[in-house]
């Protein structure tokens, strides 16, 4: 039987959640393997939450993933991740942003959300969490627009993607203005 490869994006909109899921499945695309995606974006706009969802592989038959059948979970945001922890296998990969954004309604009741406690609820679930600093990136970098390249670049370092077909990707999506910039992000060490 054929194995998939399931992997779940999630973070706020603006932050480039979209974008890296068009490059996942180009990548897979380009290897001639089946994928399939879909994105709930909502309020994404407004700050809102964005999650994306690829499937790959010759038995996937539905572009949603079901609860426990996350292999890997690419997380722009660190409560999004919790919020989305019923996606993920046992063991499944994860990387998380340390940043969090406040909701609004969190700002408003005083409650701030602690990223630690965040990063300990992952790893109750699996073993496998690495944590970015994105904001120290993307201030290296000079730019706040490469969160997504910085996210996957941990992927490749981490062999979950192969960083020469995830550049062969970003490359074709990526305006040709902007290539350089994400090509520094993708392989931008801490």
């Amino acid at each position: 039987m054929a194995q998939s490869k399931n992997i779940l994006i999630c973070g706020v909109g603006g932050q480039g959640t979209v974008l890296a899921s068009k490059i996942i499945s180009e990548s897979a695309l380009s290897n001639g393997e089946h994928v399939l995606s879909a994105e709930t974006i909502g309020m994404a706009q407004r700050g809102g939450s964005v999650v994306s969802h690829v499937r790959i592989g010759e038995d996937v038959y539905s572009p949603l993933i079901g609860e426990n059948e996350a292999d890997c979970l690419i997380a722009f945001e660190a409560s999004e991740a919790v919020r989305n922890i019923s996606y993920l296998k046992k063991d499944a990969f994860v990387v998380v942003n340390k940043s969090v954004v406040q909701p609004v309604t969190a700002s408003l009741t005083g409650k701030i959300f602690d990223v630690n406690e965040m990063i300990e609820a992952l790893q109750k679930v699996t073993k496998n969490v690495v944590v970015v600093d994105t904001e120290s990136a993307c201030k290296e970098l000079g730019s706040s627009k490469v969160i997504n390249m910085v996210l996957l670049g941990a992927l490749c370092k981490a062999n979950v993607f192969n960083v020469e077909e995830i550049c062969r990707s970003m490359k074709k999506l990526v305006k040709p203005q902007f290539y350089e910039l994400n090509e520094k992000a993708l392989f931008y060490t801490e």
